[in-house]
């Protein structure tokens, strides 16, 4: 039932409150030009939130759609009270890239590196690895009391393909065979389990679980 001409994704950053802190995962594209962005702060706004009130930022990888909304036109930090959560293999990654010496210079004050997988805020926050797209790309577990969100950033990037045909590759994954087992293995992985996910990339809210189909799966998201 979708067009079958193009394939739309949507960015929509998480903002999570708990334990007197205020979380966003991702930060948007701001003004990449390949993307209809810069709506953040105005939702966070909408949402009861000021820039400057944001305690903890967690980047999934280092791709533009993700770290946008960082610094603001002219360079500067855009929520700075923040810490910068990023893998060490990441943050390694941005180091090298000369045309991000700007934002290196600009976030480095406020990263906290880590190692991939490892306990960021314990009782709330823990990283998951997901091998493939980028040198240290990074899905986020979310907890709350017995409950649990998993933030998957790249790992899947459409709602209809990516499920159903989780071996079927994107161009934007580096290592594409790491990539296609990791996808897998998450939604077979969500599916055994029935995991709440939030899917950065999948129509709003990006809130669902997965169910296995065939030699696939299928998205099955929960109603705003």
């Amino acid at each position: 039932g979708r067009p079958d001409d193009s394939l739309d994704l949507s960015l929509q950053p998480l903002l999570v409150r708990g334990e007197g802190k205020v979380l966003l995962f991702d930060t948007g594209a701001a003004r990449v030009d390949f993307a209809q962005g810069g709506k953040l702060n105005d939702s966070l706004r909408a949402a009861g939130v000021e820039p400057a009130q944001v305690t903890d930022i967690f980047i999934p990888h280092s791709h533009d759609d993700h770290l946008g909304g960082l610094t603001t036109a002219d360079g500067a930090l855009a929520f700075p009270n923040a810490t910068i959560h990023i893998s060490t293999p990441e943050w390694a990654a941005m180091q090298a890239e000369p045309r991000r010496a700007a934002l290196v210079k600009a976030m480095t004050p406020k990263v906290a590196a880590f190692q991939p997988g490892a306990v960021l805020l314990p009782g709330l926050v823990s990283a998951v690895e997901v091998k493939g797209h980028t040198p240290g790309h990074s899905a986020y577990e979310i907890a709350s009391g017995q409950e649990r969100l998993l933030y998957i950033g790249d790992a899947a990037h459409h709602f209809v393909i990516s499920v159903a045909k989780p071996d079927w590759t994107i161009a934007y994954d580096g290592d594409a065979p790491a990539a296609q087992a990791s996808r897998r293995a998450l939604l077979q992985k969500a599916a055994d389990q029935n995991l709440r996910l939030y899917a950065v990339h999948f129509p709003y809210p990006g809130l669902g679980r997965v169910k296995a189909q065939g030699d696939g799966f299928v998205w099955v998201p929960e109603q705003p």
